[in-house]
């Protein structure tokens, strides 16, 4: 038994997930590849996903896994906000702050992949990976960071916010989760110099992505219209209700959990016939997998789910307070990988046209990296066999198991 304990490597994923489902399910896939990638390799994972989103525990871990739901929060006018809870801000990120502290001192971990935030919202991460550094010096602690972060400018406001010798000494990697062909945050100045030496950059997490079987299905041709979590969704879906769908074709409309019961309502009324609208589904992949065309958002997991299928697919991107989805929009249009229509552009006639031109039509979609999840999975393996990295076979895991 003990020696079995002692085979076991554990993992932390944190994400701090103010809006849609992205950042947790882009860790979902991480665990799943890390499970497997690792288990190659003659090691088993046992993991914990810190997730700020309730309804992320609906999805399936790998086994060995589990959830930590933090306290959720909201994107305000000025910053963060609780999304429920009756509490200031500042209160609130010490009780997140608190809570994931715990699970990095007690949990042990081997490595910690943090997502998009070096060091969480308002810091709140700050003093438990310094903890975990001064306690334990052999893990290994890594930033996740997507392809396009947002414009140069805005995105070094943000690092300039930030102590950049403290991520230099508190972060071993960044991964880039891209393929730099297609844009690369290092050339454009969205990661600083101070940094660059950090960067490896691993594909898009696009392959290898576990399936589920589709929530429903009538046998009938489908296109597909999505909005990620659907917080900020309604537009899109409104003008997607109102295109007409392709002869033979019905449509399915997936508002996302996150959207407000007001904006479903007017989507359900002013849907087309043939039109099934939804919440949600149990697998988002499987839906674009099996469709004749889709349209979403512009989403760094909804684009990678897309480009791991031959499925034709149209972005609009979010293009306000944010640059970043119309960015890599552009960029994976210019490579053809998917197409691309401006919000601006978009429109109930505009989508009946391209919905007609391309439905049933197969897109290869070659010539660009997507096998991030298998290169992280690598990357991760190289880390934890590093000198000084913590193994299994340390005497840190026979104290714990002592202790």
């Amino acid at each position: 038994m003990a020696r079995e304990k002692r085979r076991t490597l554990r993992v932390i994923l944190y994400s701090h997930d103010s809006q849609g489902l992205g950042h947790t399910r882009r860790n979902l896939a991480l665990a799943h590849a890390l499970t497997n990638g690792l288990k190659e390799s003659g090691r088993e994972v046992s993991g914990v996903l810190v997730t700020g989103v309730a309804g992320a525990t609906r999805f399936d871990p790998p086994e060995g896994w589990d959830w930590v739901v933090v306290p959720g929060i909201t994107k305000g006018t000025d910053g963060y906000l609780p999304r429920n809870l009756a509490i200031k801000q500042k209160k609130l990120i010490k009780l997140r702050s608190s809570l994931i502290g715990a699970v990095l001192e007690d949990f042990r971990p081997h490595l910690v992949v943090i997502d998009r935030h070096p060091f969480g919202v308002d810091h709140e991460l700050a003093d438990g990976l310094d903890r975990l550094r001064r306690k334990r010096p052999g893990c290994r602690v890594v930033l996740g960071l997507r392809e396009v972060l947002d414009r140069p400018a805005t995105a070094r406001k943000e690092w300039d916010a930030l102590d950049l010798n403290q991520v230099r000494d508190d972060f071993d990697e960044l991964w880039v989760y891209g393929d730099p062909e297609v844009h690369n945050p290092v050339h454009t100045g969205e990661i600083p110099p101070e940094l660059t030496h950090l960067v490896r950059h691993t594909g898009y997490l696009s392959a290898g992505r576990p399936v589920r079987r589709r929530t429903s299905s009538t046998g009938v041709p489908y296109v597909v219209t999505m909005a990620g979590g659907g917080s900020d969704g309604l537009d899109v879906l409104l003008t997607a209700a109102r295109a007409a769908v392709p002869a033979g074709h019905e449509h399915l409309i997936i508002t996302g959990p996150q959207m407000p019961k007001a904006h479903r309502a007017q989507i359900e009324a002013a849907a087309q016939p043939g039109t099934e609208v939804l919440g949600s589904v149990r697998d988002a992949l499987s839906e674009i997998r099996d469709a004749a065309a889709v349209v979403a958002m512009g989403g760094y997991n909804t684009v990678c789910e897309i480009m791991s299928t031959t499925t034709p697919a149209l972005i609009v991107p979010r293009v306000h307070p944010r640059r970043e989805q119309l960015i890599r929009a552009r960029s994976l249009a210019r490579h053809q990988l998917l197409d691309f229509c401006h919000p601006d552009q978009f429109t109930p006639n505009a989508l009946s046209t391209w919905l007609g031109d391309v439905a049933g039509t197969q897109v290869q979609r070659t010539g660009v990296k997507l096998d991030g999840l298998a290169s992280a999975s690598r990357f991760a393996d190289e880390l934890l066999t590093a000198p000084g990295a913590i193994t299994h076979n340390s005497t840190d895991w026979q104290h714990h198991a002592a202790g």
